[in-house]
């Protein structure tokens, strides 16, 4: 395990040794995969938005009993029991409260007045700036790259469009980016753009630490390049995932053929999230307020969890989907974290050493 290389204001705000965070996937983030980023120097994040109330506080209570490094726990902004869950990350001392949509002020306030440093995720500039007037610590930004839920820019021209609106509008909040990140050759890449760290999802997914079932595994490090879709046929909005057979029937699908299998995800949802049918209808509610949903879009929300257990918990990959960046086509090992950590951070101090020798012609 290498010591501290690269010290930026991310890594002195949380407290961890790299400028790494190993982002909040639903069923993929669970206490095994945190506890090993967290251990080797990284930022870990529980993904609670597939875990049940009483699941999250068990999950917590296990990393904690692991690790004594900073971890965070990703939360649902717009869930009902989303004040409860802030109360939990309070009381047990979790470091971050990382947020897919933005947090109410009042909530955001609550959280850093007990020292919970609070990290939405967005994907616009005028997002970032939003969030930082009412008070977030930092902010991720994650390109259209990215797997899961994305949008349609590039990190490279999303990143510095959210870095110049920070500047002008007079905040200097560090911003991890994420999407499209793989190596040391990104992450110095992130710092070079004024980035203050990076997010990776598929890469930690690809670590012998993913709970992930093996053969899924190798199903992802066959893909290549192009073996990515992006698709709104699974819960209505746009989201990048592994092209397999299924998706493209998905695709290729009308709304009707789906409306069956729609309904049996959403009892099944029901059932493993311990739900009532009022909870699910408030939920429901403020999806649509939240994020501008349409009916037909939350009435397909209940299919991205249970098809993502499916496939990354269940490996039924006929049944389920993977989400996926598209840097799984040039991924081809399954590390430790703690030998992912090593090796990204060692290349990306290499980089940032190698480019500081260049020589500089007259200003």
């Amino acid at each position: 395990m290498i010591e501290q290389l690269l010290r930026t204001p991310f890594t002195d705000l949380v407290g961890v040794r790299h400028p790494v965070v190993q982002t909040g996937m639903g069923w993929v983030s669970g206490p095994r995969l945190v506890t090993g980023t967290a251990s080797a120097g990284g930022l870990g994040i529980l993904a609670s938005a597939t875990m049940t109330f009483e699941e999250l506080e068990r999950a917590i209570v296990e990393v904690k009993g692991r690790t004594d490094q900073p971890f965070g726990v990703n939360l649902r902004a717009d869930a009902a029991d989303a004040p409860a869950r802030c109360e939990l990350l309070i009381e047990y001392g979790v470091k971050v409260a990382s947020f897919a949509l933005a947090p109410k002020p009042e909530l955001i306030a609550r959280l850093k007045d007990h020292g919970v440093v609070v990290m939405p995720s967005i994907g616009a500039a005028k997002h970032a700036v939003k969030v930082a007037s009412w008070g977030a610590d930092v902010v991720m930004v994650q390109g259209g790259e990215g797997g899961g839920h994305t949008g349609p820019v590039p990190t490279t021209l999303l990143l510095p469009s959210v870095l110049d609106a920070l500047a002008g509008a007079g905040s200097d909040i560090p911003v991890v980016a994420a999407g499209g990140f793989f190596d040391g050759r990104g992450l110095a890449a992130a710092l070079s753009y004024g980035a203050a760290g990076i997010g990776m999802g598929t890469r930690f997914l690809l670590t012998r630490d993913s709970a992930v079932p093996d053969a899924v595994k190798q199903l992802y490090l066959d893909r290549g390049l192009t073996d990515t879709v992006v698709t709104a046929k699974v819960d209505g909005m746009p989201h990048r995932m592994l092209r397999t057979e299924l998706v493209e029937e998905l695709e290729d699908s009308s709304a009707l053929r789906r409306l069956g299998p729609t309904a049996r995800r959403t009892l099944e949802f029901k059932r493993t999230s311990g739900m009532s049918w009022p909870a699910l209808l408030k939920d429901g509610r403020a999806m649509r307020k939240a994020q501008g949903r349409t009916l037909g879009q939350m009435a397909l929300a209940a299919n991205t969890p249970m098809m993502l257990k499916a496939g990354l918990v269940d490996g039924d990959t006929g049944a389920g989907v993977l989400a996926s960046g598209q840097v799984v086509g040039i991924i081809d090992d399954l590390p430790s974290c703690e030998e992912l950590l090593d090796r990204v951070v060692t290349r990306a101090a290499e980089e940032l050493r190698r480019a500081a020798s260049y020589t500089l012609g007259p200003s």
